[in-house]
Formats: C-alpha cells, structure tokens, sequence
C-alpha cells in the first residue's frame, strides 16, 4: 500500500454495475462545486466532467468510454472516498497538477452494460470518423485543453495472465504513434509514469502487472492523443482470483490510479527511467473461464473432448447487479489453454437436449 494511502471503498457504490442516474444524482448531490456538464449522450443523458486541483500540470482523464467497464469511475469514486478521509494526500497531490476527469463518457452504453453506445458505435474506434456523438466531447477537451497527460481508463477480459499463471489484474500501455511502434519523446514520458506505476505496486500485486499490446490501431484514442503530443497511459483492470465482481481489481485500480497522479506530479514530464517499463511482461492470452476436460458426448461414436466456456456479463432491467451467463466459446482439444477453474470429467455423464454443445450459446448441459 502506498505510504500513508488508506484504502477505501465508496459506500454508495457497492455494486460492478453503476446506474447512470444514480451517478449523476450523487455526483450534483456531493460535488456540486466542482463538476461540470459538458454534453449529452444519444440519449440525452448528461456528461460530466469534474476538475480538481490548481497544479501547472494538467491532466485529463476518463472513465467508461466502454459502458460495460466500470472499473475506472469505481476508481475514481473510491479515490474521493480516500481524499475525504485523508484530505492532507488530496492537498499534496493537487497543488502540483489539475485534473479533469470524464465520469461515464458512454453513459447510453453503460446503462445497459454494453461496451458500445446507443448506436453500436465502438468510441475507441471513433477517434477519425467522429460518428458518435458522445467522443467528439472528449476529442474537443482534449485538443483545446493545453493538457501534459492524458489517462484513457478501460478494462480487460479474463483471457490475460502475465506468465500464463498469474491474472493480469492490472495492465498498462503507452501508445504507439506508428506501425513501427516508435518509442518517440512523447512515449517515453508516458512509459515513464508507468514504470512509477509498476515500480510501487509490484510488491502489492506480486506477478499482476502487465503490459498490454502496443499494436498500432489507427483509430483508437490512445494513439491519436499520443501522436497529438498528449503522453497517454492506458489502463485495463482485468482478472483478479475468484473475483468476477472485480472487487480486488476496483482496490488495486484505485491504488493505480493514485500512483499514476503522484507519478505525474513528481516527473513533471521527466522521461526519468522510462526504460524500466519494458520490463513488465506483456499480456499473454492463455485464459478461459471454465474448462471441462474429458468430455464424453452421448454420440453413436466414441467422442471425448474439452468444452471452453466464458461468462457473458449483462444486466437484466430491474436489477442493481450484473448477472453472469456461460457460454461455449471452443470444443474439441483445448489443451494449449488453462480454466480458471478446470473441471475433470473422465468417467462421468454429459447430459443435455444436444448430442453436441453448441458454440456461442448459453451452456445448456450439466455433468453428472
């Protein structure tokens, strides 16, 4: 834990699902004198952006450009629980940078727990067409802001590890501004906040830090704003141990995201052991959620195999949590992957309507 940080979660916020109006009712309630609205979404509901600090280093950041990841406004939420408990960290921290941060960019998608919006618009992937109406807010902000980093704040699924062991509960990136992946100025400052990152929560979350993919997308945000001369650090909360209402990642989340500020305000755009970033793994796609091994299928030929399955998150209308729905991803032998829990089936029954699971549906047998 970061020296004198004390942990704590928001009260009001005790579920992975956020309900946009109770967002915005609790954010006008409580923070009144510090957030703004900047837009609407396709559905007319409000964006807000909430500015803290008077620090020469401007940083901007966002939550839940994907609706479906709540992680980052958690994050954020929880931070204000800390800073209300420990004002002395919150003076320290913004008397060197000033903070805007984007609650809920995709609020239409967040409602219904989609990582699109109203219009099936991906808004990671919008950044040159500008088709949604909703990215063009933060694309504005973020032109005329004057900022000296950017925090594009997302998560990822359960299918990375960082060794093909140990979940990637937490990973980071500095864009790529190219296809050659260019290691420019820019980059360095970014890769440098993370190495900060990295270099004080490893002991926290020993073997749970990665680095993601620095694949160009032409697209994306993250790329855009770094070749625009924004350093932007990308986060993804993913897996943590038998956690699927990610509690453990929305702790460490926000431990990152306080460490990603005090390392900003402390670099002061030093690219100051930028190098020590390439030293974090990088994500390894190695992960399904359940795997039965050993399936004998009830067909007039001898049949054994591995079923595959990952959990579909939705939320169904009336609920206040997330429900967790199995699907068959891969049949056959699937060897080369690991569950997160496996299941032996030699010598027991595989019942259920189809001879064969199908793929993509809501597993619909048992075994026995």
């Amino acid at each position: 834990m970061p020296e004198n940080f004390i942990y704590r979660k928001n009260p009001d916020f005790p579920n992975r699902y956020i309900s946009p109006q109770k967002l915005f009712f609790y954010l006008q309630t409580n923070y009144s004198d510090c957030i703004t609205e900047i837009g609407k979404s396709f559905l007319e509901k409000p964006i807000f952006k909430m500015s803290l600090g008077n620090g020469d280093i401007k940083v901007l950041a966002w939550s839940q450009m994907h609706g479906n990841e709540s992680n980052a406004t958690h994050a954020m939420l929880d931070l204000m629980e800390v800073f209300k408990h420990q004002p002395e960290l919150k003076e320290d921290l913004f008397s060197d940078i000033t903070l805007d941060f984007i609650f809920m960019l995709n609020p239409d998608g967040s409602e219904k727990w989609s990582r699109r919006n109203a219009l099936d618009i991906d808004m990671n992937r919008d950044f040159l067409k500008l088709s949604s109406k909703e990215f063009p807010i933060l694309k504005n902000i973020a032109e005329n802001g004057n900022y000296s980093y950017g925090l594009n704040l997302h998560e990822q699924r359960t299918i990375f590890t960082t060794d093909g062991e140990h979940p990637a509960t937490l990973s980071f990136l500095a864009p790529s501004v190219n296809h050659e992946r260019e290691i420019t100025e820019t980059r360095k400052k970014a890769m440098a906040v993370i190495a900060k990152i990295y270099e004080n929560l490893k002991s926290e979350l020993p073997k749970q830090i990665a680095r993601y993919s620095d694949e160009f997308y032409p697209t994306s945000t993250g790329d855009n704003f770094t070749k625009m001369g924004i350093p932007t650090i990308l986060y993804e909360g993913g897996h943590f141990a038998n956690d699927y209402k990610r509690e453990g990642t929305r702790k460490f989340y926000t431990l990152a995201l306080y460490e990603g500020l005090k390392a900003i305000s402390e670099l002061k755009g030093s690219t100051e052991n930028w190098e020590l970033y390439q030293q974090i793994p990088e994500n390894k796609e190695t992960h399904y959620d359940i795997i039965y091994r050993n399936v004998k299928l009830n067909t007039d030929f001898e049949c054994i195999l591995d079923i595959a399955v990952q959990f579909k998150e939705e939320i169904v209308e009336g609920d206040d949590e997330i429900s967790f729905i199995p699907v068959v991803m891969e049949v056959g032998d699937v060897g080369r992957k690991k569950g997160w829990k496996e299941i032996d089936c030699e010598g027991k029954t595989f019942i259920s309507e189809r001879k064969f699971p199908k793929l993509d549906a809501e597993v619909d047998f048992r075994i026995e």
